[in-house]
């Protein structure tokens, strides 16, 4: 059967990017600015995407070219025989089914709240309505089973129409209206009374910060962010190499998705720190700056339910376009193991992915008595922990060691695959760079990642 190729390098670029893009763009990374010296932070994560992320991101892309294979048969399509590369296949799989198992009931709340804001349920809250309605919602399963259920639906009934007529038509305009609506969304918060105070906080370089954690923190949390950032080492962006043709080499197209990619990370800060800054409400990480601070900026600011209805429109937007390109990658390797047709091997992962949705469900509450690693932790922490310290360091250590290695693919092979085409050239130079360097920072990574507990 042939395979499927995108039907524009538009839509790669955006769903790549989208995969890229999610929540950890906007809650994560504008704290970790403003908490590791502003300025000097994106410095860093800017240099270490380019020598850690990038070269990473184009082998995922190379192999998936290749081999035009998904994630499991990449490996036996490639690999030398008698070599067991192909085991990391079935975890990188497996590394797909734990990150949907918080993402599609994190992409619930998100929906949900916009569907709070455009009914203006949210309009008028103090403080503390804001805190309860947040706490509410995690109180109540049937709520959030019922959003969790939504996203997994949704997702696999496009992916289940193909790659350019579902999963490539839907995400490119998906994509392009999340762009639109975060540059509304950062404008507005730029001429707000006081938005300066929030710029400075965010952009200029705080040394005394830096002091405080440590120049070697702050290297650390950048090298951290720009890692994660690109969603690599579970296959995600090796399906959409597979799906790619060879008109352009691959170092240039990883470049561009870093850059869309950033772009949204940086514009994420444009957005939160003016907004917060100026109705001087505090810049707080993770759940709590999206579902409680936030929704106090909106409710304080003229139109507050216009920009707080287009704020959770963009971060459905954010969190589903990574929901879809994951699904994606489960389905075409259901379908490359199985020889389904892909609506089967949606309406069968539509069931399994529910399924092992709900402990992140009832973790908030029917579960709430299992915690992890302590008081306030949930199952969303544990899951969100395997796969971001766990399985995305791991599985990138492996692709890049399959790329460089004389008894994986090796780096000419690599090399060859890379450079089809026009466009950026991967240099013969980089072999030295990226055999015996890259390899270490990776592992530091993986190692510090893993001890973070």
């Amino acid at each position: 059967m042939q395979r499927e190729k995108f039907g524009s390098r538009l839509g790669f670029l955006l769903l790549s990017a989208g995969c890229a893009i999610g929540i950890g763009n906007v809650w994560r990374f504008p704290y970790v600015v403003g908490q590791n010296g502003g300025g000097l932070f994106v410095l860093l994560y800017v240099f270490f995407l380019a020598v850690v992320g990038i070269p990473v991101l184009t082998m995922e892309f190379a192999i998936g070219r290749a081999s035009r294979k998904s994630c499991i048969k990449a490996y036996q399509e490639l690999e030398p025989k008698g070599t067991k590369w192909h085991w990391h296949g079935i975890f990188a799989m497996l590394g797909n089914y734990v990150l949907m198992s918080f993402y599609t009931t994190v992409t619930g709340w998100m929906m949900y709240y916009f569907y709070r804001y455009l009914t203006g349920q949210m309009s008028g809250l103090d403080k503390a309505g804001v805190d309860t309605a947040f706490n509410d919602m995690l109180a109540q399963p049937g709520t959030m089973g019922f959003w969790m259920l939504v996203t997994v639906v949704v997702g696999f009934v496009i992916c289940s129409f193909g790659l350019q007529k579902g999963v490539e038509r839907i995400t490119k305009w998906m994509m392009l209206a999340l762009l639109g609506i975060m540059v509304v969304l950062a404008v507005n918060s730029l001429f707000l009374p006081g938005a300066s105070e929030g710029l400075q906080f965010y952009l200029v370089p705080d040394f005394a910060k830096v002091e405080e954690t440590g120049f070697l923190g702050t290297v650390t949390a950048a090298m951290n962010q720009s890692f994660f950032t690109l969603s690599l080492g579970i296959g995600a962006m090796l399906i959409f190499g597979s799906y790619l043709g060879k008109e352009r080499r691959l170092l240039g197209e990883s470049v561009n998705i870093a850059v869309l990619d950033t772009f949204v990370a940086f514009t994420s800060g444009l957005i939160i720190f003016p907004a917060c800054f100026a109705y001087d409400v505090p810049v707080d990480s993770g759940p709590p700056l999206i579902f409680m601070t936030l929704p106090r900026v909106f409710n304080s600011m003229a139109g507050g339910r216009v920009w707080g209805t287009l704020f959770f429109l963009f971060m459905s937007f954010a969190s589903f376009s990574t929901i879809i390109a994951v699904f994606e990658n489960i389905l075409a390797c259901t379908v490359d193991l199985s020889g389904w047709s892909r609506k089967k091997a949606a309406v069968v992962n539509g069931v399994i992915v529910a399924l092992i949705s709900l402990p992140c469900v009832l973790g908030y509450n029917v579960w709430s008595g299992f915690m992890p690693f302590g008081e306030g932790t949930a199952v969303l922490d544990l899951e969100d922990y395997l796969v971001s310290n766990i399985l995305l360091p791991g599985g990138s250590l492996v692709y890049l060691l399959f790329c460089v290695s004389r008894v994986g693919w090796g780096f000419k092979n690599y090399q060859k695959e890379a450079n089809e085409g026009v466009g950026l050239a991967v240099p013969n130079w980089v072999r030295g760079y990226v055999t015996f360097v890259l390899p270490v920072l990776v592992g530091v990574l993986l190692i510090q990642s893993v001890l973070r507990l």
